[in-house]
């Protein structure tokens, strides 16, 4: 999580909504307990800013984000089916 007085991604989250998370996240990480960062993670943050889970849930949200502001996708997997499923639900 970076610098305690300055990290793109403490703002980030903080501005959607996590911002005790995300303060509780970065004590944790500055505080040398990396792991438990990572545990602090709360899954619904995850699943709010992420498509995950099987292809027919990935579709469905893909739709919803469509009719946000969102105008960029960053998409990435270690496996290649994974990137095939979005590169079709994309087209």
């Amino acid at each position: 999580m970076g610098a305690k007085g300055k990290n793109f991604y403490n703002s980030l989250v903080s501005r959607y909504g996590w911002e005790a998370e995300a303060e509780h996240i970065q004590e944790l990480y500055l505080g040398g307990k990396q792991r438990e960062a990572i545990a602090a993670v709360p899954d619904e943050l995850v699943d709010a800013l992420s498509l995950i889970g099987p292809k027919e849930r990935i579709r469905d949200r893909l739709e919803a984000w469509r009719e946000t502001p969102v105008t960029t996708l960053i998409v990435g997997s270690p496996q290649a089916e994974a990137l095939e499923v979005l590169a079709n639900l994309l087209l």
